[in-house]
């Protein structure tokens, strides 16, 4: 079952209440997305470590529910 965007954006700000998620779903599939998050919590930390952060607020759907997730991670 796919995830839809609404559903990766509460994820993403439950972990991270203060980012800002924008989200666009790139083949209309609901199973490819991209998604640029800004947050405070980045600050210091590589993207690397961005990145796995974002992934982490998933707890596990990547690869699963979510098929693919392109993401950029800025902050703010």
């Amino acid at each position: 079952m796919a995830m839809d965007l609404k559903e990766i954006e509460n994820f993403i700000k439950k972990a991270m209440p203060d980012a800002i998620v924008e989200i666009q779903d790139l083949a209309g599939d609901g199973n490819h997305y991209s998604a640029t998050v800004t947050s405070s919590q980045f600050s210091g930390k590589s993207k690397i470590e961005q990145h796995k952060m974002v992934y982490n607020s998933l707890k596990g759907r990547m690869g699963n529910e979510l098929h693919a997730l392109a993401i950029k991670t800025k902050e703010s």
